[in-house]
């Protein structure tokens, strides 16, 4: 988080700001260029970096030219903001006093959700960055913040606390409005793409747990986000994929024997117990039968069958078991 009387410590380089607001490096370079928003801290021998007045600046900016105000008079407004001695976090809602939030519809449109926005609540600023690229269908932008919160704070953090919060954010946006269709398949492939780059354990590892998603159930990505996780702590996985008939299942555990075996549910119509039921009564039954998602009747789960709510629990208790 960035305080004005912290800017000495702070000041953060143009990739690091290009996360936070969710734009392109390129961008602020055009804004610095263009209209004077450029940064403003300067030690020599070093790239200049922006202080928290200049990152309070470039929301203005953003939040102004995403509602349509022309670039040039959306800058003019953003250098004549008046900046607090202590600023509050440029990651808030609040961090531009009298502008509506990003988060919410733009003045004039109603409840039902015609601002281009998606509802994240309180996020880290990845997670906002992520949301304003989602929104404007910038895939490559997508996929850096994705790959870069992999690479600072590991799968589990980045799907957990910047994926997650904007996926859930589209599924809302859609129930209040039917639209931004577009918004969810393209951000769901993003977040594919990263997962599916993160390195994979050598091949001569036997995959030793199973991973696939319940007859008829179509989603997929905390299946890939699982993978992804263990496969950070060395351990291979095999991913069925979506809508894995009880038989197929059946004959994947008799050709591979594996000791963990875990079926995702995210919907009640697609989370039958009959399906693990099956599993238990394999001529081999793995070690692990775990059924993971909000789709399964978490009480009324056959005896022995483990209810997995998280990334976090799935992954300690996969990696413990494959060991």
């Amino acid at each position: 988080m960035l305080r004005s009387g912290r800017v000495a410590d702070e000041a953060l380089s143009a990739g690091a700001v290009a996360r936070r607001l969710g734009v392109a490096v390129t961008t602020l370079r055009t804004w610095h260029q263009r209209y004077g928003l450029g940064p403003s801290r300067h030690v020599p021998g070093q790239h200049r970096r922006y202080t928290a007045q200049d990152l309070n600046r470039l929301e203005v900016m953003l939040r102004l030219t995403s509602q349509g105000v022309a670039p040039a008079e959306a800058a003019a407004w953003a250098r004549r903001t008046p900046i607090p001695a202590a600023s509050p976090p440029v990651s808030s809602p609040s961090a531009a006093v009298g502008l509506v939030s990003p988060l919410s519809p733009v003045p004039g449109q109603g409840p039902d959700g015609g601002g281009l926005a998606i509802p994240l609540g309180q996020v880290v600023p990845a997670a906002r960055g992520l949301a304003r690229a989602a929104m404007r269908l910038d895939a490559p932008l997508m996929r850096e913040i994705l790959a870069a919160a992999v690479v600072e704070t590991g799968v589990i953090a980045a799907w957990t606390d910047v994926a997650m919060p904007v996926l859930i954010g589209v599924g809302e946006r859609y129930e209040a409005t039917r639209r931004f269709v577009e918004v969810e398949h393209l951000i769901s492939r993003c977040v594919t793409e990263v997962l599916s780059a993160v390195p994979r354990p050598p091949s001569g590892k036997s995959p030793r747990v199973l991973l696939a998603a319940a007859d008829e159930e179509q989603h997929t990505l905390p299946l890939e986000a699982l993978a992804a996780a263990l496969a950070e702590d060395g351990v291979p996985t095999r991913l069925l994929g979506p809508r894995v008939p009880p038989q197929a299942l059946d004959d994947t555990i008799t050709r591979t024997g594996p000791v963990a075996v875990i079926l995702w549910s995210s919907m009640p119509h697609t989370g039958d117990p009959a399906q693990l039921v099956r599993v238990a009564a394999h001529p081999h039954p793995p070690l692990l039968l775990a059924a993971a998602g909000p789709g399964w009747p978490g009480p009324a789960l056959p005896e022995g069958v483990v209810h997995l709510t998280d990334l976090l629990q799935a992954a300690n208790l996969a990696r413990a078991v494959a060991a």
